[in-house]
């Protein structure tokens, strides 16, 4: 889930590695080979080159990733594949967008349509929430590796234009050209993240609680188990303490 970064944290608190380098991989393999039909040369391909980037940072083998590439640009088979953004509203009234990767989009509908019909969800139409979101970079760093002044001077030079407490972790957002620079700002500066990607922010957030708390939970779950989903995005936000009861 890569809407509200209590969940993700807890999330990433909660998720065996192995799994999740597995789902990761799958989700970046794909990226890479949509990026690549835009060309092979990540310096003359900025989508392709933020793409292997995020590999690299998940120690991706180089071979995957030129493979991948390979793919994408037709030298190798098995590179057709559709980018799809599905939108729809959540319990409760929150907006959800649904990044999706996939070779046969006639299935991916049926599966994305049932998730939301059976967690209390609206599939809608094109339009209806990505007005609720914009693209940023965000990146999350632990807290214990720096303080913020020294985060703060570090990014902010390289380009981003926020620094958020998000309790044991930092959250750098920047504009979606500033990605490369400020993940290479804090490289030199031999600082870890946690996650980091371009990814689509909402511009304001739902609260949610109770029923439709533990319902945008199942459905942000019910979509991301999907194999041919790459991210879900949501305006939701629920209360911290009931946030960590309802992900036990």
């Amino acid at each position: 889930m890569s809407g509200h970064s209590k969940w993700a944290t807890i999330k990433h608190k909660k998720a065996a590695l192995d799994a999740k380098r597995g789902k990761t991989f799958t989700r970046i393999i794909k990226e890479i080979m949509i990026a690549a039909r835009n060309g092979g040369d990540p310096d003359a391909n900025p989508r392709l080159r933020t793409a292997i980037l995020a590999a690299k940072n998940v120690s991706m083998p180089a071979d995957n990733i030129k493979k991948a590439v390979m793919r994408g640009t037709g030298e190798l088979e098995g590179g057709q594949i559709d980018e799809v953004m599905f939108e729809g509203y959540g319990p409760g009234g929150a907006a959800v967008l649904v990044k999706v990767a996939t070779d046969n989009r006639n299935r991916t509908v049926s599966e994305i349509r049932h998730c939301f019909s059976k967690n209390g969800g609206n599939l809608g139409e094109v339009g209806s929430v990505a007005w609720l979101f914009e693209r940023k970079s965000h990146a999350y760093v632990p807290r214990d590796k720096t303080s913020e002044e020294q985060l703060m001077n570090i990014v902010l030079d390289a380009g981003a234009d926020d620094l958020r407490d998000e309790g044991d972790q930092w959250e750098v957002v920047s504009p979606p050209e500033a990605h490369e620079a400020v993940m290479e700002a804090l490289h030199k500066a031999n600082l870890p993240t946690e996650s980091a990607e371009v990814a689509m922010l909402p511009k304001n957030l739902v609260r949610l609680e109770g029923k439709n708390a533990g319902a945008m939970l199942r459905l942000s779950e019910a979509l991301e188990e999907q194999d041919d989903v790459q991210n879900v995005y949501s305006n939701f936000d629920i209360d911290e303490k009931e946030l960590e009861a309802l992900a036990q």
